[in-house]
């Protein structure tokens, strides 16, 4: 079975231009705030408090790079998460929005090394204008190489009808919970076989 046997936090970065140097495979993680990133990539990387939730939302401006290590038949594959900072609900003058907004794009626009974008959204609000905006601008800026893993967070709030109903809607629809873990494995094994074009689910 497909394992994250080691993780741990790089550094931090408040632009493209303060960032890590690109050599490795990497995944983005982005999310409106309040979505559960920060939980998310704790129960990805089954550790506790490798990423740190800010407890007003939106307080997070830094882009942070975490090295994680899969395990598959007995071989390690490197690469790296970035945990961006959640969209939305920051209560910031216009000027620091607009500088952060510009931080933000043009980090996703030039880090070639990303392979895949992995858009978190909150299961009980779908179709959330600022979702579809993030969706059609990802959509926009991908290379040919680079993936796009939508997620569907707080799957645990949600009844079998609601479940239902997000299904056919989103027929391909990965539904996680961080509290009870659910669905974290195969997000785990679809995002290392995006990464690596490779399955690993024995």
């Amino acid at each position: 079975m497909l394992k994250i046997v080691d993780a741990k936090f790089i550094t931090s970065a408040p632009s493209i231009n303060e960032a890590i140097e690109a050599n490795l495979s990497e995944i983005a993680i982005m999310g409106r705030s309040n979505v559960g990133k920060s939980s998310f990539i704790n129960s990805l990387t089954n550790r506790k408090n490798l990423a740190k939730s800010s407890q007003t939302p939106g307080k997070t401006k830094l882009i942070n790079f975490f090295n994680i290590t899969y395990l598959c038949e007995d071989e390690k594959f490197l690469a790296r998460v970035i945990d961006l900072p959640g969209f939305g609900y920051a209560k910031v003058s216009k000027n620091e929005k607009y500088l952060w907004q510009k931080n933000m794009g043009e980090f996703l626009q030039n880090r070639a090394s990303i392979r895949v974008f992995v858009h978190l959204l909150d299961s009980r609000h779908l179709n959330m204008q600022i979702d579809i905006d993030v969706r059609e601008y990802l959509k926009n800026i991908k290379k040919d190489d680079q993936m796009i893993l939508e997620i569907f967070t707080k799957a645990d709030k949600l009844n079998q009808k609601a479940k239902s109903k997000l299904k056919k809607e989103f027929p391909d629809a990965l539904m996680v919970s961080n509290l009870n873990k659910s669905g974290i494995q195969k997000a785990n094994e679809k995002i290392f076989q995006l990464l690596f074009n490779k399955e690993c689910t024995t």
